[in-house]
């Protein structure tokens, strides 16, 4: 298989990547066959998956535009996967060019591929870590330059948390965090479950198994564990709902099943 050039060196590029399947789903061209491979075997179960990461993108570009209208200019998005077009640092730019964002992955291509995309924009940068030890990410060189945790700070969790297992407290990690923010900060967070899937938990069950056996388990928490995450936050209106029932204009009807998939919400920090 030929490395192209936006691979880093030292990534068995054989392995299918979560961040490159996603980009795959969004349409895009950072991912390889190996990845593309096993999102087909994962829509074979699921058809409606890239509607599922078209809503989740939607929904990060609504409620960043809400975190600038309440005047928040620092974001620091975890997960942030592989740029693809309305990124966090575009939609925060056009809202505000004060705008600051750090973003963190711990797969590799993604943050290659990030730093690539953001050299030498001093307002935009990246950090290697793992949401799972978030003082790796507070006390990043990263996080210091460019966010001042003195004052508010969107905190983005989209499509991330249903990546870390129970073992792994992912309870503990987002109030780590929240208790890092200052107040008036905000999180922003979406996260699979099966309520709201289109077919039958049984069906969807095959997708869950696809991710399983690339060893990145998908955990679909009930909507009442995935409030847990907002515990410390006051809850924005219209609270924890499907992505499209988050401030969107277009009409439900015309979205497409699929996106009602999981749920999205945004909290404000007293």
């Amino acid at each position: 298989m030929e490395r192209p050039a936006w691979a880093p060196q030292g990534i068995d590029i054989s392995v299918p990547s979560v961040s490159r399947i996603y980009d795959y789903y969004l349409g895009g061209s950072h991912n390889f066959e190996v990845d593309r491979e096993a999102a087909r075997r994962a829509m074979e179960f699921m058809p409606g998956l890239p509607k599922i990461m078209q809503a989740n993108r939607a929904f990060m570009r609504r409620a960043v535009n809400y975190a600038a209208d309440q005047g928040v200019t620092q974001f620091l998005d975890i997960g942030s996967g592989i740029p693809t077009f309305g990124n966090v640092h575009e939609v925060a730019y056009q809202a505000s060019s004060e705008s600051r964002v750090v973003y963190v992955d711990h797969d590799p291509v993604a943050v290659a591929h990030s730093r690539a995309v953001l050299d030498g924009n001093p307002q935009a940068s990246v950090v290697s870590a793992d949401l799972r030890k978030p003082r790796q990410i507070l006390d990043s060189a990263e996080v210091g330059q460019l966010l001042d945790l003195d004052r508010p700070v969107a905190l983005l969790l989209v499509a991330v948390l249903h990546f870390i297992e129970d073992e792994d407290d992912p309870f503990s990690a987002v109030a780590e965090l929240r208790d890092a923010l200052a107040p008036g900060s905000i999180v922003i967070l979406t996260h699979a479950s099966f309520e709201g899937v289109p077919v039958p938990e049984e069906q969807a069950g095959g997708a869950v198994d696809v991710y399983r056996n690339i060893r990145n388990p998908l955990v679909m928490r009930p909507r009442e564990e995935i409030a847990r995450f907002f515990e410390g936050y006051e809850m924005v209106e219209p609270g924890l709902v499907s992505m499209p029932q988050w401030r969107s204009d277009a009409p439900a009807e015309q979205e497409d099943p699929y996106a009602f998939s999981g749920f999205a919400g945004v909290g404000r920090k007293a």
